[in-house]
């Protein structure tokens, strides 16, 4: 896609180190040992999607962003396929970001930035239940860092990852060596689903969790 092609260009990274690589590393990984959560990973986003979205927004998207949604629009249908909020097509990010400023503009008293509910320069790109992982575009040296917006609580970048591509590259290391995310460890599910818990878990909902497999060592 030429936007992605341009997105590529403005901030250029080392093959491994990209978004793409991570993606590919993680798709490869679903693809053998968890078909299920592969298969609610959604195609690329459409260009027109990606330029309407970021012209309600006001904001120009990370390219960390367009590389993802160029892999990837979100998934189909909820699934615990990363240690946090699972990822969004690019139109539930406009209606969640659209919900987030409304409500957040109706509430007009003067807050401090480390206890801020929302910030109409924070992008939604992943979420379930109203709660979100946002990517902060406010200007600045921390501008693309990760970070959450529960829906009832302040926000927090305290634990969060500098950009989208160190968290998804540190899950695709994850799967492969078997080590956990921030105190989170893959699992998988008799259905042949990814599902990520608590270190030592043996169920959910009933149902028995088998450690996720690490990839092979080369020879």
């Amino acid at each position: 896609m030429r936007w992605a092609r341009s997105a590529r260009m403005r901030g250029m990274r080392p093959p491994d180190s990209s978004v793409q690589a991570a993606w590919a590393r993680i798709d490869a990984w679903l693809q053998t040992h968890a078909p299920v959560s592969f298969a609610l990973l959604a195609p690329p986003a459409a260009a027109s999607a990606i330029a309407s979205a970021q012209a309600e927004m006001g904001l120009l998207f990370p390219v960390d962003l367009l590389e993802s949604l160029a892999c990837h629009d979100g998934v189909t249908a909820w699934c615990n396929l990363l240690p946090g909020q699972p990822p969004l097509p690019v139109t539930e990010m406009v209606k969640l970001w659209r919900s987030r400023v409304r409500i957040d503009e109706e509430d007009d008293e003067p807050l401090e930035d480390d206890e801020l509910w929302w910030h109409r320069q924070w992008i939604p790109w992943a979420a379930s239940d109203s709660d979100a992982d946002v990517i902060d575009m406010r200007p600045g040296p921390n501008q693309g860092r990760l970070g959450k917006a529960p829906h009832a609580d302040t926000a927090h970048f305290h634990d969060g990852w500098p950009s989208l591509v160190s968290y998804l590259s540190e899950v695709a290391d994850a799967l492969e060596s078997s080590r956990e995310v921030r105190g989170w460890s893959a699992y998988l599910t008799p259905q042949c689903e990814l599902w990520w818990s608590f270190p030592g878990e043996t169920e959910v909902n009933g149902d028995p969790l088998t450690p996720a497999p690490a990839k092979p060592s080369d020879p």
